[in-house]
C-alpha cells in the first residue's frame, strides 16, 4: 500500500496494491501494520457501508467530538464520489479550509481522514456505495457537523444546490462560524 500527501499533512490517501489475473484480483485493503510503519497509529472499531440510488446525493459535512470523535478510511466500492475535508480544528493554521478528492471504484485510491476533519460527499454515479471505516463507535450526542454549502468555506459541489439530494438533518447543519472550539485548546 503507497500513501500519498494532501495539502493538510494529516490526510492521506491509501492506494492499496491490487493482485490481478484471469479470476479477477485480490487487495489488501487495510493494514493496520503498514500505517504504523508510516507513523500512523490507528484502531479501528466499526466498518460503515452506506449506498446512493442517485447521483447529486450529498452526505456531510459530519465529523464527531470528543470523547467519541473519530477517524475515518473512505473508499468506494462502487460507483464514483466527489469527497471533501473541512479542517475545523479552531486554532489549526489551516481552519476552514478544505481539499476535494475523486475517489471512484476504478482507480482503488481511499481516504484517511483524521479526527477534527469534518467530511461530505457527493455521489458522482447512480447506486454509488462506499464503506468506511472509524476509530470510534457511533454516538448520536457527539455528532456534529457543518452546513455542506456554508458560503465562508465556499465549496464547488458538483450539483447544483437544487438538484442535490441532502437529508433535513444536513440542511440544519450550522455554518462553520457557529461551531464551537471542539478539538483543541487555545
Amino acid at each position: 500500500m503507497k500513501l500519498l500527501d494532501t495539502s493538510f499533512p494529516e490526510v492521506k490517501i491509501l492506494v492499496p496494491a491490487k493482485h490481478s489475473d484471469e479470476r479477477g484480483f485480490f487487495s489488501e485493503t487495510y493494514s493496520r501494520r503498514t500505517l504504523a510503519n508510516a507513523g500512523i497509529a490507528l484502531e479501528f472499531v466499526q466498518d460503515n457501508h452506506a449506498f446512493s440510488s442517485r447521483s447529486g446525493t450529498i452526505r456531510g459535512l459530519h465529523f464527531q467530538v470528543p470523547p467519541f470523535a473519530q477517524d475515518k478510511i473512505v473508499r468506494v466500492i462502487r460507483g464514483a464520489i466527489f469527497d471533501v475535508v473541512v479542517d475545523v480544528r479552531r486554532h489549526s493554521p489551516t481552519f476552514g479550509r478544505f481539499e476535494t478528492f475523486v475517489l471512484n471504484a476504478a482507480d482503488w485510491k481511499q481516504l484517511l481522514i483524521p479526527i477534527g476533519f469534518a467530511h461530505g460527499l457527493c455521489s458522482l454515479e447512480p447506486d454509488t456505495e462506499i464503506m468506511y471505516k472509524v476509530s470510534n463507535f457511533y454516538s448520536p450526542e457527539h455528532d456534529k457537523g457543518v452546513r455542506w454549502n456554508d458560503p465562508e468555506i465556499g465549496i464547488a459541489w458538483p450539483v447544483a444546490p437544487e438538484a442535490a439530494l441532502i437529508s433535513p438533518k444536513d440542511r440544519a447543519l450550522p455554518p462553520l462560524s457557529a461551531i464551537p472550539n471542539y478539538f483543541d485548546a487555545p
